[in-house]
């Protein structure tokens, strides 16, 4: 390897020792400068060759050869004379000449680099994917689109095989037809349709170096076409749907004018199809304000409402419902029903139930909410006494769900695919009690239907009876019930012969019949007869952890009942739920729950803390089944009343925060009627001090 001495720091210095750095013949051995500050002995330093301000002090270092690049006549017939006879000398202008096609070299390099970059630049720019391949089909070029419809890293592209990267691709067979193909129809492997132009690279000599593609992704296009025949289709059987329909169904757009109405609703509202295409939604309203307009301010659905709509002011229920599209608001569909047949099916739905319910039990077990420790027992028992043939005697406040447990009983007895008969003995008068118990024979008192009639536990044969406050019945009763319960057998009024039945008897009473015995208003031998399998059922009160999915079972029921979607109840509200004693018991949670979700607005989907009515707190009914005296203060019933109401409607005005019109609306009484019982009481004027 030959070594050199470079004479002169410089800008041609400096070229020729980067230019012979590249090359492994020749090394740079040291480099001289005057100047201690050349920017060539600097760069020297940093690439560990030696430097110094005297060539002479490394001529004689076994140079091979010295490029002089001061440019200095002297200083090169000066290293001429002391130069080794075997050394090679290089004048000054050589080394300019040098520097000079290097910048030269470095320029068009770096013009070719930008060229480059902004072709490469442009193709990545463009939408339209792009793949190259050179003459032995290797991938040479693919753009950020290629990737895209690809869905190809191009780093791992870039030398593979063509065929790797496009399975059956015709840019090989390019190459020898040397035809360019074009608009030709692809689909990828990745599922994507592409339209495709593919066109041979020639070179200069007319040899053909290449190939390219150039791939426009039509899957959007190929799907939109689809989605709008499927559109078309679907558009024609959903108006086929609507037209053939029974219910009354309108459509508006967004603006809230008509789109479409179906022959059901011509028919209810008594208006022509002209009357609403392209009319705003209030056209077909004679009383009561627009649901399409209300849902197409707010986006939300509104269920049950009430109005009157036609000519003929025809009362209807509405249903609206908001038509989203990708998150934008289209219109709203509407569906009316006629509130006439509606009473009229309701109506004989109730009668159905009416007559259902006397023939068979309609809860079970499962009907009975609550996993507390004090409703484990009760629960526990009944299913026990479900099992036997004894007489239950179900014990506990009015409203504590005497009657669930008595239709489960019936249900998880043997007796289940007979007859359940439900008898409240406080509702029958006392001269028809017998009569309707023991039915009756032919002519046993005026009015009686020929041939007679059979009674309650006649009708309950095999089955079981139920027998609510029991402890209503007076001591005749009370006996002729007892010798049922002994004999198995009864005697119809009027008759003489004995009919025998074989009856579940499962009684009820929410009265302490331990002191009616001490009073002699029930006898202890009937007492000792029903007292069997005792059963008590706990009030609210002491089973207050149970209140929560009571609340959501009565949420749940309530919704079929007014045709609601409450969703559930909020943990404030329900904590004021936890705060009272419930003298009414779920009877009365339930009627709570009702008014709550009456006073909702038909958009709210909770039950809020505002919307439960005011409760009167440590109040409890039915004192005497746990053995307490019942104690009069004093004072007339009407003073009690006025007490009363004075505080609620403080207590309501105070919460609405002394907002007059919805403390009359949670009251449900009239503004009118509110501001008289303000004044009768000085609410306002207390407030006002």
């Amino acid at each position: 390897m030959k070594r050199v001495l470079i004479v002169g720091a410089g800008k041609g210095g400096m070229a020729l020792m980067q230019l012979l750095k590249e090359t492994d013949r020749m090394t740079v051995v040291a480099v001289t400068d005057i100047n201690p500050e050349a920017e060539g002995l600097r760069q020297a330093v940093s690439l560990g060759i030696a430097t110094g301000e005297n060539w002479r002090d490394f001529i004689h270092n076994n140079i091979d050869i010295v490029i002089e690049a001061t440019g200095s006549e002297q200083v090169f017939e000066a290293i001429r004379a002391e130069r080794s006879s075997k050394t090679v000398l290089i004048p000054g202008d050589v080394a300019y000449i040098t520097s000079e096609l290097l910048e030269e070299k470095e320029s068009l390099l770096t013009e070719l680099k930008q060229q480059t970059d902004n072709q490469t630049l442009i193709l990545n720019s463009i939408h339209d994917g792009m793949i190259v391949i050179d003459a032995n089909e290797h991938v040479s070029f693919m753009n950020k689109s290629g990737e895209r419809i690809l869905r190809k890293n191009r780093r791992e592209v870039i030398g593979e095989h063509v065929n790797k990267v496009i399975p059956d691709s015709r840019l090989p067979r390019l190459l020898s037809t040397q035809r360019k193909e074009v608009n030709q129809k692809l689909q990828l492997k990745n599922g994507n349709k592409v339209i495709t132009t593919r066109i041979p690279i020639v070179g200069g000599n007319k040899k053909v170096i290449g190939a390219y593609a150039v791939f426009k992704d039509i899957t959007e296009v190929v799907d939109l076409a689809e989605e709008i025949t499927d559109l078309k289709e679907v558009k024609t059987m959903l108006e086929a749907i609507i037209q053939s329909s029974d219910e009354a169904i309108s459509v508006v757009d967004e603006n809230g004018n008509g789109l479409m109405v179906n022959p059901a609703y011509t028919r209810i509202t008594g208006l022509t199809e002209k009357e609403i295409i392209g009319r705003p939604a209030t056209v077909d309203i004679s009383e009561g304000e627009s649901m399409h307009l209300k849902v197409l301010k707010t986006r939300r659905p509104v269920r049950g409402v009430r109005m009157k709509v036609g000519p003929s002011d025809k009362d209807v229920l509405v249903n609206v419902a908001p038509v989203i599209v990708d998150g934008k608001l289209k219109g709203s569909v509407g569906v009316l029903h006629d509130v006439t047949e509606i009473q009229s099916l309701t109506s004989e739905l109730r009668r159905a139930r009416q007559i259902i319910r006397s023939l068979e039990a309609k809860y079970t077990f499962d009907d009975i909410i609550g996993d507390s420790q004090e409703m484990t027992l009760p629960l526990e028992q009944a299913k026990v006494g479900a099992r036997t043939p004894a007489t239950v005697l179900l014990r506990g406040e009015s409203g504590t769900g005497k009657e669930l447990f008595a239709h489960a009983i019936h249900n998880e007895s043997k007796r289940k695919h007979n007859k359940f008969i439900r008898v409240n003995c406080a509702a029958i008068a006392e001269t028809l009690l017998e009569s309707e118990l023991f039915g009756y024979e032919d002519g046993a008192f005026p009015g009686a239907k020929r041939n007679g009639r059979k009674g309650f536990f006649e009708e309950a044969n095999n089955g079981s009876i139920f027998l609510d406050e029991i402890g209503e019945l007076s001591l005749t009763m009370q006996a002729k019930l007892l010798r049922v319960l002994q004999e198995k057998e009864i005697v119809r009024v009027g008759g003489t012969k004995p009919i025998h039945v074989d009856v579940r008897v499962i009684a009820a009473t929410n009265i302490n019949l331990e002191k009616a015995i001490m009073k002699k208003s029930f006898r202890e031998d009937l007492y000792y007869r029903l007292n069997r399998l005792p059963i008590y059922i706990p009030p609210l009160r002491e089973r207050k952890e149970d209140l929560k999915p009571l609340t959501t079972h009565l949420v749940q029921k309530l919704n079929e009942d007014y045709g609601r979607n409450v969703t559930h109840i909020h943990g404030l509200a329900l904590e004021k739920l936890c705060e009272y004693d419930w003298p009414g018991n779920v009877r009365e949670l339930e009627n709570i729950i009702g008014r709550a979700m009456i006073y909702m607005e038909n958009h709210q989907d909770i039950i809020e803390k505002k919307h439960i009515p005011t409760l009167l707190k440590n109040e409890t009914a039915f004192s005497d089944i746990q053995g307490e005296e019942s104690i009069w203060l004093g004072g007339t019933l009407q003073e009690a009343v006025d007490e009363y109401e004075k505080d609620l409607l403080a207590d309501a005005f105070r919460s609405h925060n002394f907002n007059k019109t919805r403390t009359a609306k949670a009251l449900g009484i009239s503004i009118r009627n509110l501001y008289y019982k303000l004044d009768k009481y000085q609410l306002d004027k207390d407030r006002a001090k």
